[in-house]
């Protein structure tokens, strides 16, 4: 029996109390399986932090993933100029990102709660973390509102809009 009931011009309207409409959880338990996207800005912390809340409300295992794309250079074959050797580019785009995802494991540590750490390059952070999230089963993706991708959304950050859009899992926007 509902806690009340309204009558409205003759009709009777049950009140039900609103229900938060998740996704069926992938692992038998609410929030397995928690990734957190991490790209060391303020509000990618603020995700780590709620991240903590779900490792011990509900014993999660927490990935944190930071994702990282190669270095752009442009070359053309008709210049007839040698082909640039760029591997200390991308060695040094590499170890930037190893201490980024260093900087999202220790925040965890500091929070109290374990975690491992995934480093992964790709172009795309948006199409990394939804396959991520599709292979490895997760429950929940974790991702701040703005995080370093520049000038592309004031409101919304491009990377959490796209997951929000895109992800086979809930995802939670961390402010």
């Amino acid at each position: 029996m509902p806690p009340f009931s309204i009558v409205l011009m003759a009709k009777r309207i049950e009140y039900q109390q609103p229900r938060l409409a998740l996704r069926a959880m992938a692992s038998n338990k609410p929030f397995g399986k928690v990734i957190v996207c991490f790209d060391g800005s303020n509000d990618s912390i603020k995700a780590i932090k709620l991240a903590g809340s779900f490792a011990s409300n509900y014993q999660s295992e927490v990935t944190i993933v930071h994702v990282y794309s190669s270095p752009a250079v442009g070359f053309s074959a008709a210049s007839g100029i040698p082909i640039p050797d760029y591997k200390a580019l991308e060695d040094a785009k590499k170890e930037t990102a190893k201490s980024v995802l260093a900087k999202g494991v220790r925040a965890a540590s500091d929070e109290g709660f374990k975690a491992k750490g995934e480093l992964i390059e790709a172009p795309s952070v948006v199409e990394a973390m939804v396959e991520f999230a599709t292979t490895e089963k997760a429950d929940l993706i974790i991702v701040g509102t703005r995080g370093m991708t520049g000038f592309k959304k004031l409101i919304l950050g491009s990377v959490s809009s796209g997951l929000v859009n895109h992800a086979p899992c809930n995802v939670l926007v961390a402010r």
